[in-house]
């Protein structure tokens, strides 16, 4: 995903960023050099907590993607898709966001839906790659 990269809390020293997307922005934590936490990088998301149906992962009340805040926690609103093996992919603006499935999981029915995503910030790191 080609997203927009600023330093926000402390600078880069915090560790912390402000990811800029077609879809919303959010403050998450930035894995790459600290020198390279500034301007156009296309990254990767990930996500440490496990995905909780009713928990942490919900129906989304808007079908369109979405990166936003709410309080502390990191919003990610997408497609989800559920692989049968204990994983899932949430799909974001064309982005695709890989997530192990807690308890209780996803029903079945869930498959291909919108959902919302909302994790602690501090679990939601940004990878910078070079195409």
């Amino acid at each position: 995903m080609l997203v927009t990269v600023e330093t926000a809390g402390q600078g880069a020293a915090s560790g912390l960023v402000r990811v800029g997307t077609a879809v919303g922005s959010a403050v998450v934590r930035w894995c790459g050099e600290p020198g390279e936490a500034e301007g156009e990088r296309h990254i990767e998301w990930s996500v440490d907590e496990d995905l909780t149906w009713g928990g942490n992962t919900v129906p989304a009340g808007t079908a369109a993607p979405g990166v936003g805040e709410d309080g502390e926690r990191v919003l990610l609103r997408g497609r989800l898709g559920l692989d049968g093996a204990g994983t899932a992919v949430l799909e974001v603006a064309g982005a695709l966001v890989l997530l192990d499935l807690g308890e209780p999981a996803p029903p079945a029915a869930a498959d291909g839906t919108w959902v919302e995503v909302r994790a602690a910030r501090e679990g939601v790191g940004v990878w910078p790659y070079r195409l």
